[in-house]
This record gives structure tokens, sequence and C-alpha cells, in this order.
């Protein structure tokens, strides 16, 4: 369909394709999302199940973890992005170099993570975790530093692939490592088979292991590709930190809006540590509940940069906006049909990851009040994706910061430990944040459409 088709297209039909196509890249991106955080529910499940305690080293391990690959994911934002840029432009042939660039990127990334996570019992000890929950936390991070290098080679590689309308790989990837991680699990996690019983730590070798067979994987699917001729796959990995200036730059602010983020959301899990163990198992349990339907929400969000980013990179303004309102209302529409199911079934729910009463009681609280802010955190996200997409990269970082910073902080601290909520005053933080950050992101979203 031509540019001047569009511009004819009645608003139902254009309402209806914009859908079509956007579920069309969306499903297999949603499914490869969730199931990474499918895998750390069956994680945190069989963890739960094994101890409590392990199940308070495994969150609290994996907090910092959390933010440092969420601003992995940020800094390889460029591929994505690029990618579906030079789609629009009709410039297939470039986006082979991108990907190639972006592999050792990815592998410094991740081995720099990977170094930091070493120390990580130090770290938590120094943000006043007890000892205890320092040292099982520090145990975790330092089996899992040694799959953050991997982590970084499969999302560079998933992320070029969504950026080329070709999500199904990593969907497939995705699919089959949960698989693999329930057998795992069971063996190292529970002690199978002559393996030893290692709780969480069972776990974490479990996600190591996997992030290695997904990344080596990915790479050889792309490297064999049909298509790799066309898009200019094979060649050396020369000069690849100085030609590719503009591909970190896109990547640094959407690095540093997920590190706030992330870091603010591991301010409040510090927080709950506080707070004790029962405490830190509830907020473990509502975190990775809320986190399924987010990942969700960030599946649309990458679906919906694709699309804005190839009507951009093509010059279509009417079809960047469209791409855009679709991507938020789509997400609205799913995250309320998921908030209903977890306010009908939060105390059930919250049963089933633990069989200590004080955690249960303590979790189910929060999944009600996660019920609420679902639409908000997911539609701040589509919204900050829509606009990296069109190339404004810092506004965006700049309100993660006042939401996050200036607002979740300081108003789950006073809920928490000032008016006496506990952990429910975390949430509670949480819930007003996500309402302030996508207000700002949609606002700046509509401003920006209507000068062009």
């Amino acid at each position: 369909m031509t540019a001047i088709a569009f511009a004819d297209e009645r608003m139902p039909c254009r309402v209806k394709r914009h859908v079509r196509e956007l579920v069309r890249l969306a499903v297999p991106v949603i499914v490869a999302q969730a199931g990474v955080i499918t895998m750390a529910l069956v994680d945190t499940l069989m963890v739960g199940r094994y101890d409590a305690r392990e199940l308070a080293y495994f969150g609290l391990a994996n907090i910092p973890v959390g933010v440092m690959i969420a601003v992995m994911i940020g800094l390889l934002m460029g591929v994505l992005i690029l990618s579906a840029q030079a789609v629009g432009r009709g410039e297939a042939h470039l986006t082979g170099t991108i990907w190639r660039r972006s592999l050792p990127y990815a592998l410094l990334i991740g081995g720099v993570i990977g170094v930091g996570s070493l120390w990580g019992e130090e770290f938590l000890l120094a943000m006043g975790q007890t000892p205890e929950l320092a040292a099982g936390g520090g145990r975790v991070m330092f089996i899992v530093a040694a799959g953050l290098p991997a982590a970084g080679l499969h999302l560079a590689t998933s992320l070029y692939l969504e950026g080329m309308k070709r999500p199904i790989p990593g969907m497939v990837a995705m699919l089959i490592g949960n698989v693999l991680n329930v057998g795992l699990c069971w063996l190292l996690v529970w002690g199978h088979w002559g393996f030893p019983a290692m709780g969480a730590a069972g776990a974490a070798w479990a996600t190591t292991i996997l992030r290695w067979l997904g990344a080596i994987g990915l790479i050889t699917y792309v490297w064999w590709h049909p298509m790799r001729e066309v898009w200019g796959i094979r060649g050396g990995f020369g000069r690849w930190w100085r030609d590719a200036g503009e591909q970190r730059r896109v990547g640094y602010a959407a690095g540093l809006s997920n590190g706030l983020e992330g870091s603010a959301f591991a301010a409040l899990g510090l927080f709950a540590g506080w707070l004790g163990a029962a405490a830190m198992g509830a907020y473990t349990i509502a975190l990775y509940l809320t986190a399924l339907p987010f990942m969700c929400a960030l599946g649309l969000a990458s679906a919906t940069s694709v699309r804005v980013g190839n009507a951009f990179g093509a010059g279509d303004r009417r079809e960047t906006r469209f791409a855009g309102w679709t991507g938020l209302g789509v997400a609205a529409a799913g995250l309320s049909v998921v908030g209903v199911f977890l306010l009908s079934f939060s105390g059930f729910i919250a049963g089933q990851f633990s069989h200590d009463p004080a955690v249960v009681a303590l979790a189910a609280p929060l999944l009600v009040i996660a019920a609420w802010l679902l639409v908000a955190d997911g539609g701040q996200v589509v919204m900050a994706h829509a606009l990296r997409a069109r190339n404004d990269t810092w506004v965006p970082t700049v309100l993660h910061f006042f939401s996050y910073y200036g607002v979740m902080i300081p108003v789950a601290w006073l809920l928490a430990f000032k008016a006496g909520y506990g952990v429910t005053g975390l949430y509670g933080g949480i819930f007003i944040a996500s309402f302030v950050s996508v207000t700002f992101l949609t606002t700046r979203f509509w401003w920006l459409s209507r000068k062009g």
C-alpha cells in the first residue's frame, strides 16, 4: 500500500490495519518476553517451595542483576531502532553491519556487569542487608555473573531480529529455554539424579547454562539465515567501536532511563529486605507476577518501536502517530484484562508460591495493588519506546528520572516506614509513580505529534 493510499484510508480501516500489524509483530515478542519472566517465575516457585530463606536470597540477588540487565537492554536498543529505520528507508543491506557491531559491544557490556556481580555480597552489605541475606544473595550473584556476557549476545541478536520483523526465532528460543529450565531446576534446586540440592544457587546455575545455549543458538541462526546476503550478515568485526557511534548514542539514553527505573525498583527491593525475610519473599513474588504482564507490555513496546521506527524512517508522520497510539491502546486493553484476573484471585495466586503463611499474607495485598498499576506501568514503557523510535531519546530519560527518583522512592519510603504500611506501602509508591510517568510520556508524544 502506498503512502497516498494510506492518506486516503478511512479511520476504522486504518485502526484495524495498525492493530493487525502491531499484533502480528508483537505476539512472538510478547511470548519471548513473557518467557523470560515465566522462567523466573518457575525459579521463584521451585526455590520458594524448597525454602523461604532461599527465596529471599534468590530475590535479593536478582535485584541488582535485574537493574544491570535493564541497563544492558537499553544500551543495545540502537540495534533495534537503527535496523527498523534502515528497513523503513529500504536499506536492509546495511542492517547486517549494525548487528555485527552490536556483538562485541554486547560482550563488553555483559563482561563488565558480570565482573561487577562478583562482589555481590559486599554490595548487599553496603546497602544495609543483614550478613546472612548478603552472603546468600552474593553466592547467587556470583553464579549468575558467568552468564551475563551470554545474556548480552542473546539480547543483541534478538533485538536485531525484532528490528527486521523476524521475532519468531527469539520466541522459539525462549520457549525451548523454558522447557529446559523446568528440568534443570528440578535437578539442581531440589537435587535429583545424583545432583546435590542447591536451592537458589541451583536456579542460578540453570539460568546461566540456558543463557549460553540461547546466545549460541540465535547467533548461529542469524549467521546462516537464508537472507544473510541481502541483509549483509557476513563480514568482519573491525572498527566496531569507531563506526558505531550513532548506534551507541541511541542506546545511551535508553540505558540510562532503564537504569534509573531499575535502580529505583532495586531501592524498593532493598527497603523490602530491611523489613525482613518474609517481606522480601512477598516482594519477590509480587514483583515477578507484576513483571510477567509488564514483559508482555514490553513486547508490545518493542513492536510499537519497530512500527514507529519504520514510519519515521520513511518520513510518514501520520503513520508514526497512529503506530504510537495503537501501541498504547492495545497495551491498555490487554493489561486491564490481566488486572481483573489478579484482582479476583490474588490470595490464591500468592499461595502457590510459598507455604509460609506470613509470606502469603503479605504478598496477596501487593497483587491487588498490582492489578491497578499494570495499565499505567505498561503504558509508560510503550510511550517511551515510541518516543525513542522517533529519535526523541533524552526527554523520556528525564521524565523517568523525575517519576521514579522524584516520586516513587520518597513516596514509597514514607508509606512503608513513616506511615507504617510496610511492604504494601512500597507498592503504593510504585502505583503513584507509574501514573505520573505515563501521564508525562503520553503528553510528550501528543505534543510532538501535533508538531508534525
